[in-house]
Order: structure tokens, then C-alpha cells, then sequence
């Protein structure tokens, strides 16, 4: 049973208890409090590795565009994010990991290239704002044998290898992860071979969407949303195709899902054409309240500060963007083949996962029928009825 959540940015017991010992180390200069400085972030990562892997088969654009958004990120982590001991420490684990991936994949497409060229099968993306049932939607496709989803444990760790350790090492993430934020499946049941959103696989790019839901970070927000997201992008359709050749389902249409998309749909596509898109949609209200309790509860124990009114003025601009551009970019013909509406999904999921496929001009057949219901199930027995529970508390 977890405890008690009373407002959106409480902080569990085991967090406080990491901030203050992380605290106390640096304060006894047991260790040195790391700073944000990219080129000291860069010798970390990258330790272990050769010059040659930060450009492997990346072109100019791509190479420069990491280089350029790890030092406005950390420009706004040093001026503005004011996080505590334990923010800061997750903060510069995140990073460090970005660019220790940045290599292992440099260093992995120098020695098989073909793996980034793989062929795959034309990709399904689901389109929508965070909170508006992706994960659901993308979890029931991804079931149908005939498709696919992306492991949790492969987004946050793309590099394949042999033996396979990465959902034991996903699984003892999640432990601590639960135990910092005992809330968090409530809000997205994770499970380490669970389908799940390729958020992994943008942070390691460096597109803000992980960050901006944890840390106060408004000038690299910012300067993202303005910059094009193509070098993103390409790095994301090399990863994918390296997964599908690594996983041996290259033939299976991936169910790809992450909100970010929302905002980066003609760079998605332009690394991707041949995806096709089902949107999700609910109403704003709801998705704004369920937004801002679940990016509350990653920030609270990343920060001392805990003003929800600047943080539901945030998320709002944040959904009017998001819905401007999934707007912008529906008005296309045949942009979109299929929307799946949230109360729809709830009333009857089986309709509504029938309907996307006939507009999908796909067959829902009796194993696909199948595999949705025993999803259904699996879901059934997830907590997001915490989460609604916590939500009514928040609102009276």
C-alpha cells in the first residue's frame, strides 16, 4: 500500500533520507559535488570511448546539434532549475548517460553500419498529448502478435548485447525509482519487458521531453521548441532500426509512442515516411490535471521548490503548443488515419481498438482480439485507480 499522497509535490521518506545523505557527502567532501560544465560532463561520459564514436555515421548537423543542446542544457540547470542534492545527482547521471550512450552507439554503428540501415516494416505512431491514453493504445496494438512494441528496458538502454542483461538491470531501476517516488506506478504501470514510450531513446538525443518533466529548465524548453528537431530524429530512426534488427522483428510494424511527438511530427515523418499515425484525444482539463500531478511528483524530490501554480501555467502553454502543432500538422490529407477518444477507449476498448484498425486498413483478427483482451487484463490489474483517487483529493 502506498502512502499517503496529500498534495501534488509530496516527497517520500526514502527521497528525503538521499537528499540529505547526498547533502552530507559533499558537505564533508567525501566526494566532490559534480559540476554542469559540458565539457567535464563530456570527459565523464565518454570515458572509455574513442573521438570517433561521438561522429561514427553521424553527419556534421547531427554531431553539432548533441554538442549545442548538452551546453544549453546545462547553462539551465546551472541558472535556473534549482534542484536539491539528490535532483542535481540524478541530473548529472541522466546527462552522463546520455553521452556514455551517444558512444556505445557511435561505437557500435562504426563497427556494423548495416545495423542503422536496417529495413523495417512501416511503423504505427501514436499521436497525442501526455495523459490522453497512448500508453494504452500503443500497448494494445503493440499486443497483436503481428506487431510490436519497444521493450521499457531497450528505451532506457538501447545498446544491444549478449547475454541480454538489460531487463535485470530495468528491474532493479524500477525497484529504486518505486522506492524514490512510491506514486509512480499509479500514475504509468511500468514493467521492464513491458511496451512502453522510446522517451530513452530521446534523451539520448537530448530532446528535452524527459527533462522538462523533472526539472525547472525554461531557456533549453524554449530553446528547443524554437530548433528543429531533425538531428533528433535521425538518430531516433537509427536506433529503432538497430533495436528491430537486434530483436528480430524488423518485419512487424513498431507501435512507437511518446508525447513529445506531438510537438516534432514533421521531423518523426521525415525520418519515417512510411509511418502511419493514429491520434489520441481528451479533454484539456483533464489531461492538464493529470499532467501536472505526474510531472509534480517527479519534481518534488528533484527540488525544494513546489509552486503548482507555475507549474499548471507551464503545462498549459506546454498543451496549447502540443495541440497547435498536432493541429498543424493533421491538416494534411491522410495525415492521420485513425483518432482513438479517450472516453470511448474507457467505455468500450475493444470498439475503439476496431475501429483504428479498420482505418488502419488492417484486419482486427481473432488473435488480435485476443492479445488486446489479455492486455486488458494485465491492465485491469495495474493501479491507475490510485491515481484518479489522488487527483479527486488534489481538486476538493
Amino acid at each position: 500500500m502506498n502512502p499517503a499522497r496529500p498534495h501534488p509535490f509530496t516527497r517520500s521518506r526514502f527521497a528525503s533520507w538521499l537528499d540529505s545523505l547526498l547533502e552530507t557527502v559533499w558537505e564533508k567532501g567525501w566526494q566532490d559535488k559534480p559540476e554542469f560544465d559540458p565539457e567535464y560532463l563530456w570527459s565523464i561520459g565518454s570515458r572509455g570511448y574513442e573521438s570517433q564514436d561521438e561522429t561514427s555515421i553521424r553527419d556534421e548537423e547531427d554531431v553539432a546539434d548533441f554538442r549545442l543542446r548538452l551546453e544549453v542544457l546545462c547553462r539551465s540547470l546551472r541558472e535556473e532549475a534549482q534542484l536539491n542534492a539528490l535532483g542535481h545527482t540524478m541530473a548529472y547521471g541522466q546527462i552522463t548517460s546520455a553521452i556514455r550512450k551517444r558512444h556505445a552507439l557511435g561505437k557500435l554503428w562504426r563497427e556494423q553500419p548495416e545495423l542503422a540501415q536496417t529495413e523495417i516494416a512501416p511503423p504505427i505512431v501514436v499521436l497525442g498529448q501526455m495523459r490522453s491514453g497512448t500508453t494504452r493504445v500503443q500497448r494494445l496494438l503493440a499486443a497483436d502478435p503481428r506487431f510490436c512494441g519497444t521493450r521499457f528496458c531497450n528505451s532506457q538502454d538501447p545498446i544491444p548485447a549478449s547475454p541480454d542483461l538489460r531487463p535485470v538491470k530495468a528491474r532493479a531501476a524500477l525497484a529504486i525509482a518505486h522506492a524514490v517516488n512510491p506514486w509512480l506506478e499509479a500514475m504509468h504501470p511500468f514493467g521492464a519487458t513491458r511496451a512502453d514510450e522510446e522517451i530513452g531513446w530521446l534523451a539520448a538525443a537530448l530532446s528535452p521531453a524527459a527533462f522538462e518533466a523533472q526539472w525547472r529548465i525554461p531557456s533549453f524548453v524554449a530553446f528547443s521548441e524554437a530548433r528543429d528537431a531533425a538531428p533528433i530524429y535521425r538518430e531516433f530512426a537509427r536506433i529503432l532500426r538497430t533495436d528491430a534488427a537486434s530483436m528480430g522483428n524488423a518485419d512487424r510494424p513498431r507501435v512507437l509512442k511518446c508525447p513529445q511527438f506531438a510537438e516534432d511530427m514533421p521531423a518523426l515523418t521525415a525520418a519515417l515516411p512510411q509511418a502511419r499515425v493514429i491520434a489520441c484525444e481528451r479533454d484539456s482539463e483533464s489531461v492538464l490535471a493529470s499532467s501536472v500531478s505526474m510531472v509534480a511528483s517527479q519534481m518534488a524530490f528533484q527540488s525544494d521548490l513546489a509552486d503548482i501554480a507555475a507549474l499548471e501555467a507551464e503545462w498549459r502553454r506546454k498543451m496549447d503548443l502540443r495541440a497547435w502543432r498536432i493541429s498543424a500538422f493533421s491538416a494534411n490529407p491522410g495525415a492521420v488515419a485513425a483518432t482513438v477518444h479517450f472516453e470511448t477507449l474507457n467505455e468500450d476498448p475493444i470498439a475503439a481498438l476496431a475501429d483504428a484498425y479498420r482505418a488502419l486498413g488492417k484486419e482486427f483478427a481473432p488473435q488480435a482480439r485476443s492479445a488486446a483482451e489479455d492486455e486488458l487484463q494485465r491492465a485491469s490489474r495495474d493501479s491507475h485507480g490510485q491515481h484518479s483517487r489522488q487527483l479527486e483529493n488534489f481538486a476538493s
